[in-house]
Parts: C-alpha cells; structure tokens; sequence
C-alpha cells in the first residue's frame, strides 16, 4: 500500500481489477488465497511504503484518521469498497523508505487500539527497517510505538550481509530490542536478498546465509529468523530451499508467543508458527519466518506481508 493518507494498491499480477468508477483495486481471489492462508494457521499482513512512490503523513491526526481507514477497509471495519472483501487481515508492517517520520506512532497507536476492540483474533504490528542504525525514517516510531516483529534490511547498505561480520550490525538491533523497544519481548529478522539481482548488495548465497544465521542464533535472543526479498527470486535461486532445510535440520525457534510471521514473497521458513505478508511486486520472507513471493511478500513462519513492494522474511 502506497500513496498514503490516500490508498494506491499494488499487487503486481496478482490482483489488477478494480471499483467500478474508482482506480481501488478490488481482489476476491486475493481474499480467498487470504482466508486460505489464514486456515493454515498463517497470518497475513498488509505491507504500508516502499523504496518508491510518494508516501507519508502531514501530522498526528491526518495519520490517525488513515489507521482507521485502513481499520475499515481491510481489518473488522466497515467500508462499502474493501478491497479483500469479507477476509479480516492479521496486522500492518511499515516499510518506509522514504518521506518524513511523522505520525507513524500516532498510526500505530489509533490501529492497536482498533485491534483491542476485536479479541478473537491475535493482531500484529511489523516494521522493515534498514540496517544502519538507527533507522532514517522510523528511529523514533520504533523506539516510542509497538512492534511484534523487525524484518531489518541487511543489503543495500554498508552493514549488509556481504560485511558479515566486519559491518554486519546484528547485535546494534538485538540492543535496540532489549533496552529500548516498546515490546521486550519483539523479535528482529535478517533480511536477505533472494539472488544476486534483488538487491545491489548484501547478497549471500544459501550456504553463507545459514552459517550467519547459525551464527547470530547462537549469540542473540531476539532473533526471530531470516526474511528474504524477495520470496520468488529466493526460489528461483535456491536460497528458500538452503533455509527451509536448514531449519528443518536445526530445530526451530520458540518465539515468545509462539508464532512465526513470514511475508508472501519468497520459499524460505522457520519458526513455530507461520505468517505471511504480501506486497505490490516482490516479498520479503523469514527463516524462523520466511519471505515469499510471486508479486511481493513478506513473511515469517505465522505471518504473511502482503504489500506493494517485495520484501522477505525469516522463520
């Protein structure tokens, strides 16, 4: 979702039909791929932003009154134009990129508190930070607004994989989740690239990814798995399927509430649960969760992104 206070949808082939009258896209067979989802115990979570596109809020309230548009047309709500129809999507991730910071707290806090209105349900609040720290665009919403879950963006930057372990920051973000994030208890992702072409750096291959991943398991609690953008390029490479086997060979994490969030990108999962996010054109996709894909996806393994951009998750 892009454009905000306005909504600009984009998921790539998956969904190009819309409103009579109106340029809202409307996507029954998303829904249904949605509650299918949803009936395998994965959660699927609508990705806000992107590396592209103008975005963003003008102050407190023009953000509060969007959390409850996007309360209205894609959670409990009610809107006469909902673009998944009757499914009831599981949470929000932010993937700002560009922009100013403000209002996002106010979002977040106006959205949870729609979420506490509807107890039958676990809702979740995600973010995809880049890696250097802290983050340009959401420091402040990350250190004043709650968040279950970090996919943190290890390539394109200076600290990316391919600087493991010289620049490689990991252990920046597992401080940051232990001494000033809202949630103690939140768990933060390595974002990978799904191949070479992804991303213009921090590539590593499946091998290398899962020795890192090995690597910062063994040293630091809060992390939560391996997100890949995005999930159909981490297919096609084979790096979802190092990943899957790597977790299936090492035993899985327990997070602390005993779900995993992956992003509908790529193929690569680990955790206890499996949730998935979906975007407009790639996918992000977790080891402990994973990343999918096919448009663009984030996932961990109970969480599934679905947003405009790609972006991947761990398990």
């Amino acid at each position: 979702m892009n454009g905000f206070p306005n909504i600009l949808l984009n998921f790539a082939n998956a969904c190009e039909t819309t409103f009579e009258g109106t340029a809202l896209l409307h996507c029954p067979n998303m829904a249904q791929d949605i509650k299918y989802c949803q009936s395998k115990g994965k959660a699927v979570i609508l990705s806000m932003g992107g590396a592209s596109g103008a975005y963003g809020f003008y102050g407190d309230s023009d953000a509060i009154a969007f959390a409850d548009t996007v309360w209205n047309m894609f959670f409990k709500g009610n809107s006469d134009t909902r673009p998944f129809d009757d499914a009831v999507l599981d949470g929000i991730d932010l993937d700002i990129e560009g922009g100013s910071g403000a209002g996002y707290p106010a979002f977040i806090k106006q959205l949870r508190s729609h979420y506490a209105s509807d107890p039958s349900k676990k809702y979740y609040t995600a973010a995809a930070p880049q890696c250097p720290f802290p983050d340009v665009y959401l420091s402040s919403t990350l250190n004043s607004a709650w968040f279950d879950m970090v996919y943190v963006q290890f390539y394109n930057n200076y600290c990316g994989l391919n600087s493991y372990s010289r620049w490689f920051n990991f252990d920046e973000w597992d401080n940051w989740a232990k001494t000033k994030a809202l949630n103690k208890d939140v768990k933060v992702y390595i974002g990978a690239p799904g191949s070479p072409s992804a991303a213009s750096s921090g590539y590593a291959d499946g091998e290398t990814l899962v020795s890192i991943y090995n690597n910062v398991r063994s040293k630091y609690s809060s992390l939560g798995g391996i997100m890949t953008w995005d999930v159909s390029q981490s297919r096609t490479s084979g790096i979802a399927r190092s990943i899957r086997t790597a977790l299936d060979s090492g035993g899985m994490c327990t997070h602390s509430n005993n779900t995993e969030a992956y992003s509908a990108s790529t193929t690569s999962t680990a955790s206890t649960k499996e949730s998935a996010s979906s975007s407009s054109t790639s996918s992000k996709h977790s080891t402990d969760s994973y990343s999918e894909t096919s448009t663009s996806h984030k996932s961990t393994d109970d969480t599934l992104i679905v947003t405009t951009e790609t972006q991947e998750v761990t398990n």
